[in-house]
């Protein structure tokens, strides 16, 4: 019997890049602060040691150059990681993503691919304020051409990575801060997972059912799956059995695996980090009203951040990020 050993989701995402790197000399690492430093969240540790500066470069502070160099890159055959440091930094090269990484490959009648997995890091919750705070991965999924990762486990970070790397198209790739295992900042528990040593893929645009349930699917990503598995024990001593959909990609999306649980459970509830309007909650009400309405015992919910900056206060920061007690008070009151 092997020993099954643990990793953070930081180190696992570091694994998974390091065993690519080994496997593929056209992969190369960029970004700040992702050499020496192996990256503010981790992402990256160990890399520069083992690769050098030519493989794994610290870039200055100009994520419009870095991601136009990535891109271009791309183009002429490798296959560039780079790492922008908080996605509320997207602003400033939303230009390089949005109308060339999305866009080229489309644009060159298909002659042209743009293998780059952009990382970033993602979510709330620890006081960094409105510049550092947000998840924004709606709006990366509303434009074609971009497919989105979001994992919630270190097992799930690991697979959705070397799936990242592999994949011929660009990948916009989210890792939640307090998921991360940082010795510097709480993190959720759970999110460390036992992950094998072998490299391994998973799938893009296949879910994962969390927790299996009979009256209620809550569907997530990121964060908020913790969140919802953390409602579901606590509802589950009352009698209700949640069912726990972590989407773990938003492009491509599992629709069928929302619809097959909500034509179970017959309740819906999505819990987001992201902004409320116009994002995933909506986009995912939007597909169960169209596949499966008839089987609805009750109106959808959603549960996802007001649309406000996020605040630096604690108090106040907390109240606006989806809860445990909040989604567990939600699902009560839809079970009538």
């Amino acid at each position: 019997m092997t020993n099954e050993r643990e990793l953070t989701m930081a180190k696992a995402i570091a694994e998974a890049i390091d065993q690519e790197m080994e496997r593929d000399e056209r992969v190369f690492v960029m970004g700040e602060d992702v050499g020496v430093y192996g990256g503010i969240f981790g992402a990256t540790q160990g890399l520069y040691d083992k690769y050098g500066p030519e493989r794994v470069m610290d870039t200055p502070i100009s994520e419009t150059a870095f991601i136009g160099a990535a891109t271009g890159a791309a183009a002429e055959g490798m296959r560039p990681i780079v790492e922008l440091m908080f996605v509320d930094f997207f602003g400033v090269c939303m230009d390089q993503i949005y109308n060339h990484l999305a866009k080229n490959t489309y644009m060159s009648g298909g002659h042209a691919r743009y293998p780059v997995v952009l990382t970033t890091a993602i979510g709330g919750g620890y006081n960094d304020a409105a510049q550092h705070s947000q998840c924004l991965y709606g709006l990366f999924a509303h434009v074609p051409g971009l497919k989105i990762v979001v994992p919630s486990t270190a097992y799930d970070a690991k697979g959705l990575m070397i799936s990242a790397i592999r994949d011929d198209n660009p990948v916009m790739y989210f890792f939640h801060k307090g998921l991360m295992g940082l010795g510097w900042m709480k993190y959720h528990p759970r999110s460390v997972t036992p992950v094998p040593e072998a490299p391994y893929t998973i799938p893009f645009g296949q879910a994962d059912v969390k927790r299996t349930g009979k009256d209620v699917t809550i569907v997530s990503l990121a964060m908020m799956v913790h969140r919802a598995l953390d409602a579901a024990e606590e509802l589950a001593k009352e009698g209700i059995e949640a069912e726990v959909i972590d989407l773990r990609t938003l492009v491509p999306l599992d629709k069928e695996a929302v619809v097959n649980s909500v034509k179970k459970t017959h309740r819906l509830l999505v819990v987001d980090e992201d902004y409320h309007s116009f994002g995933m909650t909506g986009e995912i009400a939007a597909i169960v009203a169209e596949e499966a309405l008839d089987y609805l015992d009750a109106p959808i919910r959603r549960l996802a951040v007001p649309d406000v900056p996020i605040p630096y206060s604690r108090p106040l920061e907390q109240f606006v990020l989806p809860s445990a007690e909040r989604i567990a008070a939600t699902v009560r009151s839809m079970m009538g």
